[in-house]
């Protein structure tokens, strides 16, 4: 079986594909802190908790866009599993065309779920993933991936009123009763979620009106579940698209 694993900012998702059938997806708290041992005390955990045998995995890859805990999680693995994880970066095959400035800038997170939408959905597709940050990224007809945006996403947008303003509290990222808020945490949760919401629709006729046709629109994520359903546009939400692209990239690379 394959162990996957998405390091991002805030949260790490492991994933354990047996071939094409996802077995589990967790997640742990990025912590810059923690050890190699740490980790892979976590992995075992995850592990002894679901009843599954740590020598089902005979394989592991690594998507990261947090460079110092890349190598940890690397040693981690090889302590737990007594295997070598391949991890997303240059000189790995992806099959994913980047017409890009800057190709090698490209972050593994943005990398697997293309290839994962691609893949899964066919072209052409926008791809939003609701992080720490949100990216919208859009591929056209012929597989190409030409960039997109990146905006705060939910959680630093309302750490940042509540933090930056001496009257706005923190609250509960509850789905509002309505745009019009009625009082200050309701209209806070509305500005939130509507304005997300908002955001990605007018970013995606924007992109649509550049392309010059419409595309499927995929998205995944954490928050994806809360914000996506209140868009005005058909959207699919895939929760497993970084581990299933995981498991197609791993499978381009044996």
């Amino acid at each position: 079986m394959l162990l996957a694993i998405d390091m991002g900012n805030t949260n790490i998702e492991v994933g354990l594909m047996d071939g094409e059938h996802q077995i589990f997806s967790e997640r742990l708290f990025t912590d810059l802190k923690k050890t190699e041992t740490e980790y892979a005390v976590l992995l075992h955990t995850i592990f002894e908790i679901r009843n599954i045998e740590e020598s089902v995995v005979d394989g592991a890859i690594i998507s990261s866009v947090v460079p110092p805990l890349t190598h940890i999680m690397e040693v981690a693995i090889l302590k737990s599993f007594g295997v070598q994880p391949l991890i997303v970066g240059p000189g790995v095959k992806n099959g994913l065309k980047i017409r890009i400035e800057e190709p090698k800038t490209l972050g593994a997170d943005l990398v697997v779920d293309s290839v994962g939408a691609i893949e899964l959905y066919g072209a052409p597709v926008i791809v939003i993933d609701m992080g720490t940050a949100t990216t919208i990224v859009a591929i056209d007809k012929e597989r190409n991936y030409l960039g997109g945006v990146v905006v705060a996403g939910v959680g630093v947008s309302l750490n940042a009123l509540s933090t930056g303003t001496s009257l706005l509290p923190r609250i509960a990222l509850d789905p509002p009763k309505s745009v019009i808020g009625s009082n200050t945490a309701d209209a806070m949760r509305a500005g939130i979620i509507y304005g997300q919401a908002a955001m990605i629709d007018g970013i995606v006729d924007r992109m649509f009106t550049e392309l010059g046709y419409e595309t499927k629109i995929v998205a995944t994520g954490g928050l994806s579940n809360m914000i996506i359903p209140h868009c005005s546009h058909e959207i699919t939400i895939d929760g497993e698209l970084m581990i299933k692209g995981l498991k197609i990239i791993y499978d381009r690379n044996q």
